[in-house]
């Protein structure tokens, strides 16, 4: 079998480990650059991986020099906060650099060692007129990846991704643990929570439908629901069931505030609520456009915050496997 290499940028993360998992299955190849091999390491486990590299990717050189060799890139680079912005700026400088500047510097150095095709991860709701620096950031960092008419490109927008490692019900599941009420901002705002391995075939066809180059896919599961419900059913199937009720909105704003003084990766920020303002919901099914029937948050969920099944990473690594 002949196989295609890809590099994977951000692979190391919750959604790059689920991804690589799956090109497991395919002629496709990972190399993923990591700043700290420690991190990535066990996914040399995978037999998709060729090689983890320690690498600092916004460096151009360092592009340069992973880039070549390989007929497609994925970046999966994103950051929820950033701590630098101005009064008066659309964004600061933590999202220009992860979201605009990253991906400009990708597709540049796609065009000059002759790649194809980039595969990026946006968000729902990236829009240059959004409410919150992190989707305004999005926004360019959509109009960076289609910088250069030389590479061919395919946008993906998903909702907040659950899955087993997430960051969203996670978090929730585990305030439900310590205290007996969960007091809760924008409580009202709508989300569409997309299973994480749902995202990962999502890339995983388009790597290998060219097709899907010039077009941007919403990625979102089949049910939409209030923040306040993602909250409530997190508590119950993790087995600590808790009343939930929402803050006003000048106490939700004091209490983010507080949040994002309060350490480096905040539970909350005053931009992650000026994102609720907009709802996170899709206007298209990943059934229609990528043939992927949508798993249901209530079908995965509550085996994994009530720890009843084997972790997913590590059911889905397999013994590196000769070449």
């Amino acid at each position: 079998m002949a196989f295609h290499s890809v590099l994977v940028i951000g692979g190391s993360g919750f959604i790059g480990s689920h991804i690589i998992a799956k090109l497991a299955l395919t002629d496709w190849r990972a190399i993923v650059p990591t700043r700290h091999f420690d991190h990535a390491k066990d996914l040399l486990l995978v037999p998709s991986m060729d090689d983890v590299i320690e690498a600092d990717v916004h460096d151009e050189a360092t592009l340069d020099r992973l880039v070549p060799g390989n007929t497609a890139v994925i970046n999966l680079v994103g950051i929820l906060h950033d701590p630098t912005a101005r009064s008066g700026e659309a964004y600061g400088r933590e999202f220009a650099r992860a979201h605009v500047d990253l991906p400009r510097k990708i597709v540049a150095a796609c065009a000059r060692h002759g790649v194809q095709h980039y595969l990026h991860m946006s968000a729902l709701g990236a829009d240059k007129n959004a409410p919150s620096m992190y989707l305004r950031s999005k926004a360019d960092g959509e109009e960076a990846a289609l910088s250069n008419p030389a590479v061919g490109v395919t946008i993906f927008r998903p909702s907040v991704v659950f899955g087993e490692r997430d960051h969203f019900l996670n978090l929730f599941a585990s305030l439900a643990k310590r205290f007996p009420v969960l007091p809760v901002a924008a409580a009202d705002a709508k989300f569409q929570p997309v299973y994480v391995e749902d995202v990962a075939q999502a890339f995983v066809h388009a790597l290998n439908e060219k097709t899907t180059i010039g077009k941007i896919y919403e990625l979102a599961g089949p049910t939409v629901y209030t923040l306040r419900e993602l909250v409530k059913l997190a508590g119950a199937f993790s087995g600590h069931p808790r009343p939930v009720f929402g803050l006003p909105p000048v106490l939700a704003r004091l209490e983010a505030a507080l949040l994002e003084h309060m350490s480096a990766q905040p539970l909350m920020s005053r931009d992650n609520l000026d994102s609720m303002k907009v709802d996170n919901v899709a206007t298209t099914s990943m059934k229609n456009t990528l043939g992927i029937e949508p798993t249901a948050l209530e079908e995965v969920a509550p085996a994994y915050l009530h720890g009843d099944r084997p972790h997913e990473h590590v059911a889905t690594m397999h013994v590196r496997a000769p070449r």
